[in-house]
């Protein structure tokens, strides 16, 4: 059914239209008409209508200033401060890192930049997937790095830090809300192990903690500065630095350090340790004029670039923080002062009752068996009575002193972290802290403070300061140590010490020149025994050329256990640096001629006529004369060489500094240990030593039998025993 919609229409009938007229109705009023008032009809309300929008217009306006001057002059601090906080931040820039250099400007240590990640963990919308992302690219953990970044309270965590570019660009590339790069510096050392006790390390942060980074960390480090930083609404970086808030770099170092002597002296000290399977060795190389440190290697060798791979051990910087017993190398001191003060001259005869004395309760014992000496012979036989007689002639305030003017007991000029050692008031001195010390015990003394003392020595008793950063050092006045003429009469026993056929430092002598030196051969106390032990502290001093020193050489071997003499471990080192550097140093230095030795050794044979009159049955004969084989710079034409008296098997009679090499092992059974040694060193064998004493008593191989094939400690051995 269709509804359709009604329609008002005319009437209608079929076939016709039908048209209903009504009378018009009168015209009813409109509602609002009715209800208005006739004061309302009277007033013009399109007026009122026009107020009305002026004041809604005005009003509206009224607002909108009322608005502005609260946001721009009542609450405008408070929103420029949340405004600053938004875009604006304040971080601690810390500058470049000063550059260390040697004296010929090689750079051995310098800073270069590199990229930090950090994230800002209350911008982060999605921590889950800022994870994810970056995990990969920073070699991290997911869920370890998701739980950094969703750590309460956080507003700054660093990711990673001094990544590479090639992962600070991938990171970048992300672009991340709330994660950020930052430019640090990293510490690269060029020359890797150079150095690297000396020079030390910086962390993390840049700040310095071991060697010449931490004493000098104060010239070396920039100036910290607070700068503002500005950032995008996504927290990048815009700007770094803004004019006079521009970090600043630290101050460049210069070393006296020479690369070249650096790396010749760390050559020598690592093979002379290998060699003889020592602890450590070190060595230090001063020039004498001015007091430059030109060399301070340390073997086992340490690399600043990692040293977190390293103990404290290996990067401990030993020559200057180790106070060890010198022993023999303090003879020369103790020397100088007792001829400075008259108490012995160069011809005074000592007693060094063949090599045993009991004094009280003190006995003390030699390596070599000597009557009645002159004491310029006590240092080239290194005799401990000998010593040990003259410092007894020295007043104990006068020895103190003495020994506080040279250096000791206290630390050098040098600006590194280093040892005071020890050296104990003289009113704690005992008869047998005296009778020790002149043979170097009972004090404790550095590396660095025996070449400070030598320096002295060789600047003719006056004290001159080691200089180890190239600037002007405020002159050190202190007392003169010695006078002159004692200084050179020092320098001339050290020399025969190495250049005389019978001195203990002959592995130390240099074809060509003259060098003077001292050996020495330390014992080192034990700390659970509380008594000296068997190991070993192998030293030598010495410069060159003997008669006018331009270079001083000072070596340490720290408990060497195929050999533990001074003479035979670091001796041979200092011979290597000392040629090496007389080469590069190119200096035309005056050379011995052989003519020269003769003279020097007919000098020695006049100085000692005293001894040989007043002792002669008490001092051996002269081994030479005996075998009837001078060495070639010591034939003389007034001495005739007597081969009807010489023994069948002279190289088997002579000591081990005279023997010649041979193919059969020698007869060393009831020889000194170090003529036993110095014989078996003349077959290239270092042999093991096994019980307490200085004799031999038993050897293997058999005398007579052919050498081993291989020549090594397990396969030659030799035992000692008191005789």
């Amino acid at each position: 059914m269709l509804f359709r919609k009604k329609k008002k229409v005319t009437e209608r009938k079929r076939g016709a239209v039908y048209v209903t007229h009504k009378a018009p109705e009168a015209a009813k009023p409109e509602k609002s008409e009715r209800a208005m008032p006739e004061w309302a009809k009277r007033y013009d309300w399109s007026r009122f209508r026009i107020i009305i929008g002026a004041g809604l217009f005005c009003l509206f306006w009224a607002v909108l200033w009322g608005r502005a001057f609260y946001l721009q002059v009542i609450a405008a601090p408070e929103l420029a401060a949340r405004a600053q906080e938004q875009h604006e931040f304040t971080e601690q820039i810390q500058g470049k890192r000063g550059i260390i250099t040697d004296r010929n400007g090689q750079v051995m240590a310098r800073s270069i930049e590199a990229h930090s990640i950090y994230a800002s963990p209350g911008k982060i919308i999605d921590k889950v997937a800022c994870a994810n992302q970056l995990a990969p690219i920073l070699g991290l953990d997911a869920q370890k790095l998701y739980e950094r970044l969703s750590t309460q309270g956080r507003h700054f965590v660093w990711l990673k830090r001094k990544v590479d570019d090639m992962t600070a660009s991938q990171v970048s590339a992300l672009q991340i809300p709330g994660i950020g790069e930052k430019t640090e510096y990293v510490r690269v050392y060029p020359f890797k192990h150079m150095a690297g006790q000396l020079l030390g390390f910086v962390n993390t942060d840049g700040k310095g903690l071991e060697g010449l980074e931490r004493s000098l960390d104060n010239r070396l480090a920039s100036p910290s500065i607070e700068q503002v930083v500005r950032r995008d609404a996504r927290g990048k970086r815009i700007s770094l630095c803004e004019g006079e808030y521009c970090p600043v770099s630290g101050e460049d170092i210069r070393l006296t350090l020479d690369m070249h002597v650096q790396y010749v002296a760390e050559e020598a000290v690592s093979r002379a340790v290998k060699e003889f399977d020592a602890r450590w060795g070190g060595a230090l190389v001063v020039d004498v004029k001015s007091g430059d440190i030109l060399a301070w290697a340390q073997y086992p060798f340490f690399n600043p670039n990692s040293y977190s791979d390293y103990g404290t051990l290996i990067y401990r910087n030993r020559l200057a923080q180790d106070a060890l017993e010198p022993g023999s190398t303090f003879k020369p001191l103790v020397m100088a002062l007792a001829l400075n003060d008259r108490k012995v001259a160069p011809d005074t005869l000592i007693n060094c009752e063949g090599g045993k004395w009991a004094d009280k309760n003190i006995t003390i014992r030699d390596t070599s068996h000597q009557g009645i000496i002159t004491a310029s012979r006590v240092l080239r036989y290194s005799s401990n009575i000998g010593m040990a007689k003259i410092g007894l002639k020295i007043d104990t305030k006068r020895y103190y002193q003495y020994l506080r003017n040279l250096g000791f007991g206290q630390r050098t000029q040098v600006p590194v972290a280093e040892s005071r050692g020890i050296l104990h008031s003289p009113r704690d001195w005992s008869r047998a802290d005296t009778i020790s010390t002149s043979f170097g015990q009972s004090i404790s003394v550095t590396g660095l403070q025996m070449a400070q003392a030598y320096l002295t020595l060789l600047n003719d008793g006056i004290y001159k300061p080691l200089r180890l950063v190239d600037q002007d050092l405020e002159p050190d006045k202190r007392d003169r140590a010695f006078g002159k003429s004692t200084a050179r009469e020092v320098r001339r026993m050290m020399r025969d010490v190495v250049e005389a056929s019978d001195g203990t430092g002959r592995r130390a002598r240099i074809e060509g020149i003259e060098v003077a030196g001292k050996t020495g051969t330390a014992q080192k106390a034990d700390r659970r025994s509380r008594t000296y032990g068997s190991k070993r502290l192998a030293s030598f001093v010495g410069f060159l050329p003997a008669n006018d020193p331009k270079f001083l050489v000072l070596v340490m071997v720290d408990e060497p256990t195929r050999n533990q003499f001074g003479g035979v471990v670091s001796a041979p080192v200092f011979s290597e640096i000392g040629t090496k550097l007389l080469a590069y140093s190119g200096s035309k230095i005056a050379v011995a001629t052989a003519k020269d030795r003769r003279d020097d050794e007919g000098a020695s044979e006049k100085a000692s006529e005293k001894e040989t009159q007043a002792a002669k049955s008490e001092i051996p004969l002269r081994p030479l004369k005996l075998a009837g084989i001078t060495p070639p710079w010591e034939k003389r034409a007034e001495e005739p060489v007597m081969r009807e008296k010489s023994p069948k098997k002279p190289q088997m009679e002579l000591p081990g500094r005279l023997a010649r090499a041979s193919h059969r092992v020698p007869d060393v059974k009831g020889k000194s240990l170090r003529n036993a040694v110095e014989l078996f060193a003349r077959g290239g064998v270092v042999p093991e030593l096994k019980g307490q004493g200085n004799h031999v008593v038993k050897q293997l191989p058999a005398a007579g039998s052919l050498w081993p094939e291989e020549k090594s400690a397990g396969s030659c051995v030799l035992w000692l025993s008191e005789k």
